[in-house]
């Protein structure tokens, strides 16, 4: 039998006592989305419906556990990013439901069930709802340092995960680089002020190649 060696989690301790988790976050590579795992439990995004075996492997391939997944997030409720949350609910994981995405995570289920894919839905009634301004508290009860904010430029439910390392996740948000080219997109300059007032290190798109944040 495969051992699968279980991640070294570098910790820091605030003056309250409390530790969160300092390492980077793990990409997760298995479809046309990426998926992403940071330390603490937690996974944001997981891609289209009918993919959980090749989840599975992409899991055994970066050294997790299905069981280390304690708590998913969608950065939004398209469907290549929200296909296996009711399976991962089946097995365990609650899903952070933030303020923005109440009554959007049964959106993409009439196109599953046109493709014919399997799908189990969300189960919304188990979901742990959260305001934005509760997610900073609420992700440090996982040992996670960070907060999710409201960037509804690409569709109204969509959120991004900053973490206090560095790493912010941002789903399908237009690239920062992009701005020139959407002078009338003002909610998208919103959405990048936002993010750059956090002061990021490295921005972590769900169809894109990381980039690096030069100051």
């Amino acid at each position: 039998m495969d051992r699968i060696m279980e991640l070294p989690c570098m910790m820091k301790t605030l003056a309250s006592g409390e530790e969160f988790f300092r390492v980077e976050t793990i990409k997760l590579k298995y479809g046309n989305t990426n998926s992403f795992f940071i330390p603490g439990g937690l996974l944001v995004d997981t891609g289209y419906a009918g993919t959980l075996t090749a989840f599975y492997k992409a899991l055994k391939a970066n050294g997790l556990r299905l069981e280390r997944i304690t708590h998913v997030l969608a950065t939004h409720y398209h469907p290549d990013h929200c296909g296996l949350i009711g399976e991962l609910q089946q097995h365990g994981a609650s899903l952070i439901l933030p303020e923005s995405q109440k009554g959007s995570v049964h959106d993409p289920d009439h196109i599953f069930a046109r493709d014919g894919l399997r799908y189990i839905p969300v189960d919304e009634s188990k979901a742990e709802r959260i305001s934005f301004e509760e997610s900073r508290a609420y992700l440090m009860t996982l040992g996670i340092a960070g907060e999710i904010i409201s960037t509804p430029s690409h569709s109204a439910d969509s959120v991004s995960l900053i973490l206090d390392n560095g790493d912010c996740i941002v789903g399908d948000l237009q690239p920062r680089e992009f701005l020139d080219g959407y002078e009338s997109n003002k909610a998208l300059r919103t959405d990048w002020e936002r993010i750059m007032n956090c002061h990021p290190k490295r921005i972590l798109y769900a169809h894109m190649p990381e980039m690096r944040i030069k100051r």
